[in-house]
């Protein structure tokens, strides 16, 4: 398995926290991909002779990268997702902007359309700018909710969208091109389900993140 994409940042009996490369699935959408991080995770468990299997307890998009949890059997993912749902889970991510923002931080609230639920939810995300660049800022962001795509649709709303967007803005308008969403998982804190103990997990910014910070310019 040294040749596998993904790395195991931390592991116990109950909990594993996987660090995604982007373009990799976390589940199957309904055209049923094989080799999904799920997928592969539970291949490599049965390799080493452990019987439970994996099981996400949130997700990220393909493009995007970073941290995912997940669950060894089905009580610990319930216990976890209970987290998420009380949020209790602290997420950060690194997310790459068009355009210069003006604010040193924000609170975005705005509410999202589910359309599994046909209605509108309440989402709060707050940022934060870390550094600015000539065409693009990169931020420091923490959804207090957890919405799909919040990070994406809040962003986009305030005129901010991130590089690489496709669905809430359009690339002919950009005055960068990224080849994906350039938003990454960098930070998960919450308490251990099972054993109570705080945990504090990192991902450093992929390659191709990092190099369009250091180049200050499109790649």
């Amino acid at each position: 398995m040294d040749d596998k994409r993904y790395k195991i940042v931390y592991e116990d009996d109950r909990l594993i926290v996987v660090d995604k490369p982007s373009g990799m699935l976390v589940i199957p959408t309904p055209k049923k991909e094989t080799n999904t991080l799920t997928d592969l995770l539970n291949k490599e468990l049965d390799a080493r002779g452990i019987e439970a299997n994996a099981y996400p307890c949130h997700r990220l998009d393909r493009e995007t990268s970073g941290l995912v949890i997940y669950a060894k059997g089905k009580l610990a993912q319930k216990l976890l997702m209970d987290e998420f749902k009380a949020r209790r889970v602290k997420k950060n991510y690194v997310a790459i902007v068009q355009g210069n923002v003006k604010k040193e931080s924000d609170t975005i609230r705005s509410n999202i359309y589910n359309r599994n639920k046909s209605r509108s939810e309440s989402a709060i995300t707050k940022f934060r700018v870390l550094e600015r660049k000539r065409d693009f800022s990169v931020l420091e962001v923490e959804p207090l909710t957890g919405r799909t795509n919040q990070i994406r649709i809040h962003l986009a709303r305030i005129g901010h969208p991130i590089l690489g967007e496709s669905v809430y803005a359009f690339r002919k308008d950009f005055k960068l091109r990224f080849r994906r969403t350039a938003l990454h998982a960098s930070r998960l804190e919450f308490i251990h389900p099972v054993t109570k103990k705080l945990l504090k997990l990192d991902s450093v910014l992929p390659t191709d993140m990092e190099g369009l910070i250091r180049k200050g310019e499109g790649i």
